[in-house]
């Protein structure tokens, strides 16, 4: 199934009742000879009435890209487990330890 995917900003912090999060960095990778995109971002729940400053660096991974937009690109989300490990494994080979999440 295709999707729109809408670009965020990046650099820009975006505040919650909870805390913030900042997109750093989008980038690409290869799994089976398509290209996938991911976003990196830093959550901080810094004003959160059960704790503070813990703080998560994740990626978001909206899927193998069908054709890419300045603004907004079409992706096709990856439904198969096998292929979404394999995919996060890359991702934390070229960005190091974070949570990756298929949105």
């Amino acid at each position: 199934m295709e999707n729109d995917w809408v670009h965020p900003p990046m650099n820009e912090e975006i505040r919650s009742i909870a805390g913030a999060y900042v997109l750093s960095n989008e980038g690409v990778v290869t799994h089976k000879g398509r290209e996938v995109l991911y976003v990196v971002g830093v959550g901080v729940a810094d004003t959160a009435c059960c704790g503070a400053g813990a703080g998560v660096r994740y990626a978001l991974v909206p899927g193998y890209l069908v054709s890419r937009g300045r603004e907004i690109s079409r992706v096709e989300r990856i439904p198969d487990p096998e292929d979404r490990e394999a995919v996060a494994r890359a991702i934390r080979q070229r960005e190091g330890y974070l949570d990756v999440q298929f949105p």
